[in-house]
């Protein structure tokens, strides 16, 4: 769940980005506004919510040592939810704006934790296997993000696509919030080979 989730919420935040910058004109309004001008508000908002992963990746490199890996992930994915939120109610430009780059700053601190978190809890003889399959399940949500949510924003259900991604990022940090275990801190569970 929790690569499932983080897969399918931060390449949906990818696409909002775009998706709600461009007015989405089949849906809106008729606004009498250039191309040119349109196309700068696209080009800036996906410029500044790419902008996003850079303190995203320093935020998770200060957290998750300090406050653990399942905290630290669960804290990110939360805090995405929350600043998803307004974006149900309100879509003004500056919101928007703000709302994705929080979102996916959020995002891409807890799909870095997870990848720091996965490798410690499988004991050796399976941690490919284990990181393989729960990876091969994240690009599953990867491959559905667009088909599901890029296809409400085109049927005018941005509010339903934002609750969708709500409704994953939070049962993503759900399921973190209950793994059996912290690695903060702890060993790998390493299995003896006899090469013999």
């Amino acid at each position: 769940m929790a690569f499932f989730g983080n897969a399918f919420a931060y390449y949906g935040i990818v696409l909002l980005t775009s998706e709600l910058s461009n007015g989405n004109r089949i849906c809106a309004k008729e606004d009498v506004e250039s191309v040119h001008s349109t196309n700068a508000s696209l080009y800036k908002n996906v410029f500044i919510s790419s902008f996003a992963e850079i303190p995203g990746s320093f935020l998770s490199a200060m957290i998750v040592d300090r406050f653990g890996r399942k905290r630290s992930m669960a804290s990110m994915l939360f805090t995405s939810c929350v600043f998803l939120l307004p974006l149900v109610f309100s879509r003004t430009d500056i919101l928007t704006r703000i709302s994705l780059f929080g979102a996916r700053l959020c995002i891409s601190a807890s799909f870095t934790i997870v990848y720091i978190y996965a490798p410690e809890i499988y004991p050796t003889a399976v941690r490919t296997t284990g990181i393989g399959i729960a990876s091969s399940v994240g690009r599953i949500g990867g491959i559905l993000c667009p088909l599901v949510a890029v296809a409400l924003v085109h049927s005018c259900q941005q509010t339903t696509a934002i609750l969708l991604f709500e409704l994953v990022i939070f049962l993503s940090g759900l399921a973190v919030s209950f793994f059996p275990f912290e690695t903060k801190g702890c060993r790998l569970n390493d299995t003896d080979v006899d090469m013999n």
